[in-house]
C-alpha cells in the first residue's frame, strides 16, 4: 500500500468527466423498454404487450434491489484507488463477480416460486400473466450476467473510467435492441424472443466488460486466494452491501406504494401518475449522473484521507445539482403541458396530468440533496447511516401520506415530495458529524 496522495482540488471538469457519460448512459437505458414494447406491440396482441410490460417492471425492481453490486463496487474501487492499493482493485472485481454469480444462481434456482409469487401479486389477467411468465422464465437466466455487469460498471466508474463504462452500457443497449427486432419481428419468436434478446445483450456486455478489465489490468485478473478471501475485506464488503440493499428496499417500497395508491384512485389517475413519472425519470437521469461523480470522487478522496478534496467534491456536486435542477424545472414549466399532450391523446388523462404538473416541476429542487448525498454516503461507505436515514424517510413518507389522505392524489404527490426532502435533508444534517469523524486525523487538511 502506498502513502495517501497529497491534498488536491476537485474541479468541475473532473465532476463532468464522470457525470457526463453517466447521464448519457442513463438516457439510453429507456430505449430498451421502448424497443421491446414497440416490437411486441407490432404483433397486435394486447396480452403479449401487457406481459412484457409487467415482467419488465418486475426485473427492474428485482435487479434494482441488488444495485449494491454497482454502488458498493464504485465505493471500494475508488477508495482503493485513493489509498494506492492497486492489487486490491483486482480483488474487488473478482469478489463482485463471485457475489453476482451466487445471487444470480439463487434467482435461477428459485425461478418457479419467484414467478408464481411476483406475477400473482401483480394481479394481471390470465393472458397477460401467461405471457409475463414466458418472458420471466427465460430472462431470469440473464440474472448472473446482469448482476456481473453491475460489478463491471461500478468497477469502471470507481476508477473514473466513465467513458468505458458508457461504452459497455451502450453496447448492451444496442445489442438488446438489434436482437429484439431480429428475434421478434424477423424470426417471429414473440415474447420469448424479447426475453432471449435481453440474455444475449447481457452476455455481450459482460464479455466486453471482461475484455476491458483484462486490458486495464494487463491480463492479470487472477488474485491470490489469501487476498481474495481476506476476512476483514469480505466482512466489510458484506456489511456495506447489506446496508445498501436494505436502503434500496426501503426506496423501492416507497415508489411501489406510490404506484399502488395511484392505482386505487382509478384508471385516469393511474395513467396520469404513470405519465408524470416519466418527468421524474428525466430529472433523475441528470441528478443520478452527478451522484455517480460523487461516489467516485468522494470515494477516492476518502481512501486517500484527503478531507479537502472530499469537501470540494461534495460542494461541487451539490452546486451543479442545483443548477441542473433549476434547468429541468424551467423545461418542465415551459414545455410540460405540451409534453403531456404528446404522450397521451386522452383528454381526461391530459387534464389530470396537468392538475398535478406543479408537483413534478418542484420535484427536481427537492431531490438535489437526496441524489447528491446518496452519492457522497456511498463513496464514503457510510452505508449504515444511509440505511437508517432511508428507513426513517420511508416512515416519514408513510406518515405524510396518512395525514394527507383527504387531499387524494394531491396528498399522495405531496407525500412523495416530502420523501425527497426527508431523504436529502436528513443526510445533509448528518453529514457534518460523519465528515468530522471520518477525517478526524489525516495528512491533508482544508486549505483556505
Amino acid at each position: 500500500m502506498h502513502a495517501p496522495s497529497p491534498s488536491t482540488a476537485v474541479t468541475s471538469r473532473q465532476v463532468f468527466a464522470i457525470a457526463g457519460p453517466a447521464m448519457v448512459a442513463n438516457l439510453t437505458t429507456p430505449l430498451i423498454g421502448i424497443v421491446s414494447t414497440t416490437a411486441i406491440g407490432r404483433l397486435d396482441d394486447a396480452a403479449l404487450l401487457g406481459g412484457v410490460a409487467m415482467a419488465s417492471v418486475l426485473f427492474d425492481c428485482m435487479f434494482w434491489l441488488f444495485a449494491f453490486l454497482r454502488m458498493g463496487t464504485v465505493a471500494f474501487t475508488a477508495q482503493s484507488l485513493g489509498a494506492g492499493e492497486t492489487q486490491e482493485l483486482r480483488a474487488i472485481l473478482v469478489r463482485g463477480f463471485i457475489v453476482a454469480a451466487v445471487i444470480g444462481a439463487a434467482l435461477i434456482a428459485l425461478q418457479l416460486p419467484l414467478s408464481a409469487i411476483l406475477l400473482g401479486a401483480m394481479g394481471g389477467s390470465e393472458g397477460v400473466t401467461a405471457a409475463a411468465k414466458t418472458y420471466f422464465l427465460i430472462r431470469i437466466w440473464s440474472a448472473p450476467l446482469a448482476l456481473a455487469n453491475y460489478v463491471v460498471l461500478g468497477w469502471l466508474i470507481g476508477q473514473a473510467r466513465a467513458t468505458l463504462a458508457l461504452s459497455t452500457q451502450i453496447a448492451i443497449n444496442v445489442v438488446n435492441m438489434a436482437a429484439t427486432v431480429l428475434l421478434v419481428l424477423v424470426f417471429d419468436r414473440g415474447i420469448a424472443g424479447a426475453a432471449i434478446a435481453a440474455v444475449i445483450a447481457e452476455t455481450a456486455g459482460l464479455v466486453l466488460g471482461i475484455f476491458i478489465a483484462r486490458h486495464l489490468t494487463g491480463d492479470k485478473l487472477d488474485v491470490p486466494p489469501g487476498t481474495l478471501f481476506a476476512r476483514d475485506k469480505l466482512m466489510r464488503m458484506l456489511a456495506v452491501n447489506r446496508d445498501i440493499m436494505i436502503r434500496t428496499a426501503a426506496l423501492i417500497t416507497a415508489f411501489l406504494f406510490f404506484t399502488a395508491q395511484g392505482a386505487r384512485a382509478g384508471d385516469v389517475t393511474l395513467a396520469a401518475n404513470a405519465l408524470l413519472n416519466n418527468f421524474l425519470l428525466v430529472s433523475a437521469f441528470f441528478l443520478d449522473g452527478l451522484a455517480n461523480a460523487a461516489e467516485q470522487l468522494c470515494g477516492r478522496a476518502y481512501g486517500a484521507r484527503d478531507r479537502y478534496a472530499f469537501a470540494g467534491a461534495v460542494r461541487l456536486v451539490v452546486v451543479w445539482g442545483f443548477a441542473f435542477a433549476l434547468a429541468v424545472m424551467v423545461v418542465f414549466f415551459l414545455f410540460g403541458p405540451a409534453l403531456i399532450d404528446i404522450m397521451t391523446a386522452s383528454t381526461e388523462v391530459r387534464q389530470a396530468a396537468r392538475a398535478f404538473l406543479l408537483f413534478v416541476i418542484l420535484s427536481p429542487l427537492l431531490a438535489v440533496f437526496a441524489f447528491a448525498y446518496d452519492g457522497v454516503y456511498i463513496g464514503a461507505t457510510w452505508a449504515r447511516d444511509m440505511r437508517n436515514l432511508m428507513v426513517l424517510s420511508l416512515l416519514i413518507f408513510l406518515a405524510a401520506w396518512f395525514l394527507l389522505r383527504p387531499l387524494g392524489n394531491a396528498g399522495l404527490w405531496t407525500a412523495l415530495l416530502v420523501h425527497y426532502a426527508a431523504r436529502g435533508g436528513l443526510e445533509a444534517l448528518r453529514y457534518p458529524a460523519l465528515f468530522r469523524a471520518s477525517f478526524a486525523t489525516g495528512p491533508a487538511s482544508p486549505r483556505p
